[in-house]
Parts: C-alpha cells; sequence; structure tokens
C-alpha cells in the first residue's frame, strides 16, 4: 500500500527573506564590495529590512522571483565575470533555500573602489 505524504497548512516565505539571502549571495562573489546601500556580507544578518531595500529588490509571481541588485564591486576584476558569479549564487541561493525558481536577476553597478 502505498503511503502519501499529506501537507497540513502552507509555508509563506516574506519578501524581505528573499531579499535578504539575495543579498547574502551577492556579496559573497569574488569582487562584491557592497551592496549599493553600503551593507557588506556581515553587517546583512544585523541591519534593518530598510537598507536591504534600498539595494535588493525582488517581486514574486506564483513562485517565480525576479530580483534587481545594485552593487558596489572592487577594482581590478572584470565587470562580466563578477556579474556571472552574482547570478549564479544568487539563483542558487533562493531556489534551494527557498524552492521558487528565479526567472531573472538584473544587477546595476552602482559604483567601484579602486
Amino acid at each position: 500500500m502505498e503511503q502519501k505524504e499529506k501537507k497540513i497548512g502552507e509555508v509563506k516565505i516574506a519578501d524581505d527573506v528573499v531579499s535578504a539571502i539575495a543579498g547574502l549571495a551577492a556579496t559573497d562573489a569574488k569582487g562584491v564590495a557592497c551592496l549599493a546601500g553600503g551593507l557588506t556580507h556581515d553587517m546583512i544578518t544585523s541591519s534593518d529590512v530598510k537598507n536591504i531595500r534600498k539595494s535588493v529588490r525582488i517581486s514574486i509571481d506564483d513562485g517565480c522571483v525576479a530580483v534587481k541588485l545594485a552593487l558596489i564591486l572592487t577594482g581590478g576584476r572584470s565587470i562580466p565575470e563578477v556579474t556571472d558569479d552574482v547570478r549564479e549564487k544568487v539563483v542558487n541561493a533562493i531556489e534551494s533555500m527557498t524552492g521558487m525558481k528565479v526567472t531573472d536577476v538584473s544587477i546595476t553597478i552602482a559604483g567601484v573602489n579602486v
């Protein structure tokens, strides 16, 4: 006899949680100095959500996530290579942690530290 697992209730993930996941993943990429709001990887977990919202915007529609990031990069690295790494890290983090599909990661380079 086959038993099916019964799901009771539902799980909702707040937009701010997905934003924080994206921000942490982005700042983990080599070549990213910080989010454009000045937040580094270590500061995201302890900073307020308003600061994350300045640099990470998400929209969720039917389980699909679109992400917009604004970043400050470190100098001396290829921007296309850094942004490819950021996209990969953001997609992997959101999809593995939330189960949602990432359909777009748009990145604005707000500055470069030289």
